[in-house]
This record gives C-alpha cells, structure tokens and sequence, in this order.
C-alpha cells in the first residue's frame, strides 16, 4: 500500500511514508466499474459514500491487487489511512480500514477470509521488500460474530505478520464487514484493522467509517 494523502493511487514505485517501495500496476479485470485496465484512483468515482476524515490517506487500485493476484476476488479496494499509520509512535499507528467492491456477492466464511487475507498480507510483504530472514508465515485467524446492523455478516480476527516498516513480527485485530447494495449484483467488503485492542478509542474511528457508509442508489 502507497499512502497518499489525497484521493486516488499513486503511479507504480511509489513511495509509501518515506519509508517502503510498493509496486502496484493495476490489472485488467472484467468489472463492470472498471473496464479499462489503466484504472484511476484518482478520477474514479465511488458508487458509494465512505467518508475521508480530516488528514486521512487515500488510496483505491483493483482487485486482485498485482502484489497478490492469487486474492479469490474482483472489484476495487478503496483504503482509508489514519494520519498516524506510518508513525510508530502514534497509537495510531497501522490503524487503517480497506474497502472491497466485489464484483458480485461471494460465498464467504472464515476460512475464506482467513485464506484470502493471507494470500494479500504475504504478497504485500514481499512486494515491500522484507529480507526473507524477517519474515514470519502470515497467519490469519476469523471467526463469526454478532452480525452488526446493516451487515450481512460479521467476522472478528487477528492477522498476525510482518511488520514491512520495522521489519518486526505485528498482529493485527481486525472486523470484518460484509453486506451488499441494493437493486445490484455489487457486495461490499469493509476491513477495520489495528494493533490497539478493541477498547482502545482509535476503534471508534475506524467504526466511524463503516457507521456512515452508504451506497448509493444506483451501481452501474
């Protein structure tokens, strides 16, 4: 992930927090919002309305992303970054929602999740250029939960890995979102991740964005 602070994904050997090389070439893909291969986060309008708080980064690029083309799903992620997710002093420190436009509504489970997560976050290490001795297996562990209002589903888990800015072993707790839009074939996936547990208040940030997301009336 290239953290930018304006809307959109940044060209291909970005740097990232001035720290990380990150190579993301998008990918073609049949989905209907995003027919042309060289897609634009930039210029690309979301058929939704998820909110950019004051200072959050932004990034949007395709599904599956070219650092994991393995991922099972097609669609766009569109991230939001807190402005201190580079900064490992910051409590918010890797705290950061992604968002999956998935092409059409997928069979979903915990294994599922757990498999598709570890293909990503092992893809994203290695693209960020983790010396192979750093490295740790990805492993990522959901379960199902209380289903919040408005979701279809709801998962909670860890993603435990690399840390690829200080190259130290990192978990993640992470909610998982799953609903889908009315009157199309469009579902959503919404990511909330941080190392802070539950209680912690940069939680109530992260469900801030889920709380006021929502679709819009038509998805072309």
């Amino acid at each position: 992930m290239a953290k930018q602070n304006n809307s959109g994904n940044r060209e291909p050997d970005t740097i990232m927090k001035n720290t990380l090389l990150l190579v993301l070439c998008s990918l073609p893909l049949t989905t209907n919002a995003q027919d042309n291969p060289q897609f634009d986060g930039h210029k690309w309008e979301p058929p939704y309305e998820l909110s950019i708080p004051k200072d959050w980064g932004v990034e949007r690029f395709l599904l599956p992303p070219s650092f994991a083309p393995q991922v099972s799903y097609t669609g766009v992620e569109d991230i939001r970054f807190t402005p201190g997710w580079g900064n490992s002093k910051s409590d918010e420190y890797w705290c950061y929602t992604f968002l999956w436009l998935l092409d059409e509504m997928p069979k979903t489970d915990a294994s599922i999740i757990e498999t598709n997560l570890k293909k990503y976050y092992t893809g994203l290490i290695t693209a960020n250029g983790v010396p192979a001795e750093k490295i740790i297996p990805v492993v990522a562990k959901f379960q199902k939960t209380a289903t919040d209002m408005g979701d279809l589903q709801t998962y909670i888990g860890t993603v435990q890995m690399t840390d690829y800015i200080s190259k130290a072993p990192i978990t993640l707790n992470c909610r998982a979102h799953f609903t889908s839009c009315p009157d199309t074939s469009k579902a959503i996936a919404f990511f909330e991740l941080s190392p802070k547990p539950y209680v912690h208040q940069v939680w109530k940030s992260l469900d801030q964005l889920w709380q006021t997301f929502k679709c819009k009336r038509e998805i072309k």
